[in-house]
């Protein structure tokens, strides 16, 4: 998920890397504490292993944390990402790992005062075209896009988080188009998407350590 300074609106996008390393280690945390949370999600639907794949690829990132706030912001995203591809099993690792170096390149293309909010999005239509996905599929996408909006209004950190929260609830009453949880046709409905549910999560914890370390 996006870090830093990269709050809403148009804002400085990097990041100290006291304030990266913090970031890394709250999704860490946040990805262990609802590990299990996320497996149960995901053997309503799927293959049952959201919750580990996701923790392996936190692990792996926490583990190169020191390396990672020593790069400058596009070049730590875009590492990052690549560590959860290398890391994270079935779709998610592609998919978050696409978000994040996309994010990254087009910081990299980007003056260092950017619109975040445009940055994203272009980061989440890659994602949707590595996933061939739209949003309405029952995926992360269902919460990235809310969250983009919301960030596009400049909307509060608090709301943000709120609306990422609501976003992966709303999937329950989805039917999946994308994925394993594509085979069950109607019998997805009623089920939160463990993907939109640690994208929730993971959005929740940024938004709440930024809020506590740079206040809007």
């Amino acid at each position: 998920m996006p870090a830093g300074g990269a709050a809403t609106g148009r804002t400085a996008v990097q990041a100290e890397p006291v304030l990266l390393a913090g970031l890394i280690e709250v999704c860490r945390a946040t990805i262990a504490e609802n590990s299990d949370h996320l497996c149960a999600l995901d053997r309503a639907i799927g293959d049952g292993d959201h919750g580990t794949n996701m923790r392996r690829g936190c692990e792996a990132v926490s583990a190169e944390g020191e390396s990672l706030s020593s790069l400058p912001f596009p070049d730590a995203m875009e590492k990052i990402g690549l560590t959860l591809v290398m890391n994270v099993g079935g779709a998610a690792g592609p998919l978050y790992g696409t978000l994040l170096m996309e994010i990254g390149r087009e910081l990299r293309k980007s003056e260092e005062t950017a619109d975040f909010s445009l940055v994203l999005k272009q980061a989440i239509d890659a994602v949707a075209r590595r996933g061939r996905a739209h949003a309405g599929d029952k995926t992360l996408l269902d919460v990235l896009y809310p969250v983009h909006a919301a960030l596009a209004k400049q909307s509060p950190l608090g709301d943000v988080a709120r609306r990422a929260e609501r976003s992966a609830i709303r999937t329950a009453a989805m039917k999946a188009m994308r994925g394993r949880a594509a085979y069950l046709g109607d019998r997805s409905i009623g089920h939160v998407d463990p993907g939109a549910s640690s994208c929730a999560l993971l959005t929740t914890a940024i938004c709440r350590y930024l809020g506590e370390h740079r206040p809007q």
